[in-house]
């Protein structure tokens, strides 16, 4: 099985190409393709070494909240013609991260353990620790950066800055909390908590669509729920499913993205370890065995079911 790293196509109709994080980004006359790499990113860095099967994962898990959440809001999927790819409509990207929160973990838990008592313009209650749940979700939101990092952006500085109007952030709030509502009940019956995630919206003919992947752990982070009150108690560690264990790791090899930080090589023992992660955490999450393709070139495979697809 070989691990795919980036693929470098000339489709039929293609009039542009884009390399994200994880994603190699072709359009096709008005329709997406995007393919899910295995690459993995940490704190805004491509890592140097590719998860065999974390590419199919993604892709599989974000296919099967935006056919969860359709009712909610339109989303951009039409179809998967293959593990790792989804083809969609164009949609013009809203530059904001709707990061949305429902416990204090991760980036928020290091803001407030330095001290800081309000992230992007929300108030954060005195006398937590971390992993306790805010008293209601809240949402964080960032701005979408095309290069380096995403910055953290208040409501007001998103509305002074005209990035959406008035009415177009109500809309987004309220997509966000109605999807996090959903993505929490469908984790709490998988036995999971669904912490935080974030959302990335679109605009095509006027219209809110969701884009991107939800509910991923690349985009999420999940707690398990059996035992969580008893550990929450006694000052333990929340177990997670999350892709927090990998910047973990990398903070622990001295790196946290900052300048003239190196990064440190994964062994083959901690890739193995990291594409154990992904994959426990999609059977976990839909309940479904995970079905690895096992192409010793996926890239021909990926071309040969685009061409299939569009009958090129």
């Amino acid at each position: 099985m070989q691990a795919l790293f980036e693929t470098s196509f000339v489709l039929p109709g293609q009039t542009h190409f884009y390399r994200g994080k994880v994603r190699d980004v072709y359009t096709v006359d008005d329709q997406l393709i995007m393919v899910a790499s295995d690459r993995i990113s940490a704190f805004d860095h491509i890592l140097p070494r590719p998860i065999p099967h974390k590419g199919q994962v993604l892709n599989e898990l974000a296919a099967h909240f935006l056919n969860a959440t359709r009712d909610i809001v339109p989303n951009w999927l039409v179809a998967n013609p293959d593990p790792n790819v989804a083809v969609g409509h164009q949609c013009q990207p809203i530059k904001i991260e709707m990061v949305i929160r429902g416990y204090l973990a991760g980036h928020a838990w290091r803001e407030y353990k330095s001290g800081k008592r309000e992230l992007c313009g929300v108030s954060m209650p005195d006398g937590l620790k971390e992993s306790d749940p805010f008293p209601d979700p809240i949402i964080t939101p960032a701005t979408k950066a095309d290069a380096g990092h995403d910055e953290d952006i208040s409501a007001e500085e998103i509305l002074n800055r005209k990035l959406v109007s008035p009415e177009q952030w109500d809309q987004l709030c309220g997509y966000t909390r109605a999807l996090f509502n959903r993505g929490t009940e469908m984790a709490r019956e998988r036995g999971l908590i669904l912490v935080d995630t974030k959302y990335e919206f679109g605009l095509k003919d006027g219209e809110i669509m969701l884009i991107d992947e939800i509910h991923t752990p690349d985009s999420s982070r999940y707690f398990i729920l059996d035992g969580f009150d008893d550990r929450q108690r006694q000052g333990e560690r929340q177990q997670q499913l999350s892709k927090e264990f990998v910047r973990e790791w990398l903070m622990d090899n001295g790196f946290q993205g900052l300048e003239g930080q190196e990064i440190p090589d994964m062994p083959d023992s901690f890739i193995k370890t990291v594409t154990e992660r992904y994959t426990s955490l999609f059977e976990q999450v839909t309940g479904k065995t995970f079905a690895p393709d096992r192409s010793e070139d996926p890239e021909s495979r990926i071309l040969k079911n685009l061409q299939s697809y569009f009958g090129w």
